[in-house]
C-alpha cells in the first residue's frame, strides 16, 4: 500500500506526539490544579444550585461541549437526570463494546439497546478523537497469527511505528497512541478516511470497514463530514438519554465521586 512522502512524515510526527504528550502527569507543570479546579467548579455549582444540578447533567454538558470545542457538531442535551444509586465495575462488562468482539457480536449489542448499525457507526466516529493503551491493539502488532505476528490490515509503516512506541507496553502500561493518528486534536471524518488507508487503530476500526454492513457507511461519512456530524449529532442526543435516572431513581451528588450516604 503506497503513501507519498508527505502523508508518511505526517504520519510518524503524529505517533511521536502520541507517545510523547500522554501522562498521568500532562497537566502537573502547565496546570498544577488542574484536578482541584475540577473539584471545585462542580462544588461551586453545587453551592449556587444545591441538590439541583445532576452530576450526570455536568458530564452530559461537558462531553457535548468538548465535542463542539475541538470542531464537532453541537447538539441539544436534555437536562434533568439524576445521579445512579449503585456503581459497579462488574455491570460494565456486556454493556460496552470491547476491542476483541466480532462485528457481529457489537451489532447485536447496539441492536439490542434500540440503536440502529447506522448509529452505531457514527458513534464509533467518536474515535476521532481520544487514545488507547497499547494493550489495547498489541495483538495487531506481536501476536495476531501462526503466519504472521502483525495484522495484514494495518498499513506496514504504521504498524513499524506502533509497535516501536509500544515495545515495552508489558511494564509501561501507560504507553498509548491517538485513535486517529491524522488529526487526534480535532473532531472530523478523517477517521473514516483512515480506515481503507490501514490506519485503523483497533481491530474493531478494521472490522467495520471490511464488513458488507458497515462498510458502505464508513464509505459515506468518509467522504461526507456533513452527513457524519449530522447523524453523530443525532445518535449522541439518543444516547444521552439512554437509561437515564430521573425521580425517585437516583439523586443528585454532592460530590460526583461519592453517594449522599457515605457523606454522613
Amino acid at each position: 500500500m503506497a503513501s507519498p512522502l508527505p502523508f508518511l512524515l505526517l504520519l510518524f510526527l503524529s505517533l511521536h506526539i502520541a507517545e510523547s504528550q500522554l501522562s498521568i502527569d500532562f497537566y502537573k507543570k502547565s496546570c498544577p490544579d488542574y484536578e482541584k479546579i475540577i473539584r471545585e467548579t462542580v462544588t461551586a455549582l453545587e453551592l449556587s444550585c444545591p441538590g439541583i444540578a445532576s452530576c450526570a447533567d455536568i458530564l452530559a454538558s461537558t462531553t457535548r461541549d468538548l465535542i463542539k470545542m475541538v470542531g464537532g457538531p453541537y447538539y441539544a442535551v436534555n437536562l434533568g437526570r439524576k445521579d445512579g444509586l449503585v456503581s459497579l465495575a462488574s455491570h460494565v462488562e456486556g454493556n460496552l463494546p470491547r476491542v476483541n468482539m466480532t462485528m457481529d457480536r457489537i451489532i447485536d449489542m447496539f441492536v439490542k439497546k434500540g440503536f440502529t448499525i447506522r448509529e452505531m457507526v457514527a458513534l464509533t466516529g467518536g474515535h476521532t478523537i481520544g487514545f488507547s493503551h497499547c494493550s489495547e491493539f498489541s495483538d495487531r502488532l506481536f501476536n495476531h497469527s501462526k503466519t504472521s505476528p502483525v495484522d495484514p490490515d494495518l498499513h506496514p509503516k504504521f504498524a513499524q511505528g506502533l509497535a516501536k512506541m509500544c515495545k515495552n507496553y508489558k511494564t509501561d502500561t501507560s504507553m498509548a497512541a491517538f485513535n486517529d493518528v491524522m488529526t487526534p486534536g480535532k473532531f472530523d471524518n478523517m477517521y473514516y478516511k483512515n480506515l481503507p488507508r490501514g490506519l485503523g487503530l483497533l481491530s474493531t476500526d478494521s472490522a467495520m470497514y471490511k464488513d458488507p454492513r458497515t462498510r458502505p457507511i464508513v464509505e459515506q461519512y468518509a467522504l461526507n463530514q456533513t452527513a457524519f456530524f449530522n447523524d453523530f449529532a443525532r445518535a449522541m442526543e439518543k444516547l444521552s438519554v439512554y437509561q437515564v435516572k430521573t425521580g425517585k431513581n437516583g439523586e443528585v451528588r454532592h460530590r460526583c465521586d461519592s453517594f449522599n450516604s457515605l457523606d454522613a
